[in-house]
């Protein structure tokens, strides 16, 4: 299993000094709508020190997946030109959280919600065939998303879709937040693409009471290989960013 952390460009120096396998970025603030502007900001990220091996946040929020105001011309492209720039900073997964942008409107009818999903997570499975990039579909607590709360719930999603290119994310925090069995982890195992880790308060793994034995317990046992990313809060990034991987590598060692 190889460790990052989901953090800016900026900071790609410093994970690279630490020790870190890879660094995940985020897409939404990437200019993919305009005519200009996004060669300059794909600079940074195509002369990264450390590898951009995985990216979240693929939608803005101002871009409504599901309900009445969801744009399937604007989505489509949109998603074809995030898939063009994953495939050029040679990624290996695009995490879909997105809770804003997938979030059901209030007196939206829920099963037309969870077909304009479908539809969003099939236009991306066509555009990322053959670039190597998996969707990861990221189970979000309720507080930040009324569609999609559990790893249970994700691959339910994956399943009908049944392509390669969609599968599911596992995010420690999340699952606590939503009290999930970590045995969801054992169970969705063939499913599982990615891993977030975050530990008490959403702060930095090691600083709190989350059973990590446990969760790398199961990861081990389902032969998990994949990649894990701090996504959390860090009061003091190079401190937290250090005492974190020293504190994963007897996991995954």
């Amino acid at each position: 299993m190889k460790i990052g952390w989901c953090t800016s460009i900026q900071n790609a120096e410093l994970l690279k000094e630490i020790g870190y396998d890879f660094i995940e970025l985020p897409v939404a603030p990437l200019p993919l709508e305009q005519d200009s502007g996004l060669a300059d900001a794909m600079k940074p990220i195509l002369a990264s020190p450390i590898p951009t091996s995985a990216f979240n946040i693929l939608f803005p929020k101002d871009m409504k997946l599901v309900g009445p105001d969801a744009n399937d011309a604007r989505i489509r492209h949109y998603i074809a030109r995030a898939a063009a720039v994953l495939s050029e900073a040679r990624a290996g997964i695009i995490v879909l959280g997105s809770g804003g942008a997938r979030n059901v409107p209030d007196h939206c009818e829920r099963l037309r919600a969870e077909q304009q999903l479908l539809q969003v997570l099939d236009w991306c499975a066509d555009e990322l065939k053959g670039t190597g990039v998996t969707l990861a579909i990221e189970p979000l607590n309720r507080k930040e998303s009324n569609i999609i709360n559990s790893v249970d719930e994700a691959v339910e999603y994956a399943q009908q879709i049944n392509r390669p290119e969609v599968r599911v994310l596992a995010d420690f925090y999340h699952m606590d937040e939503e009290q999930e069995p970590l045995d969801a982890l054992r169970t969705n195992g063939a499913w599982l693409a990615h891993i977030h880790l975050a530990d008490t308060g959403r702060r930095h793994p090691g600083s709190g009471t989350y059973d990590y034995n446990t969760f790398f317990g199961i990861l081990k046992e389902i032969g998990y290989t994949g990649m894990i990313s701090a996504e959390c809060k860090a009061d003091d990034p190079a401190n937290d960013m250090r005492s974190s991987l020293q504190f994963l590598k007897q996991f995954v060692s």
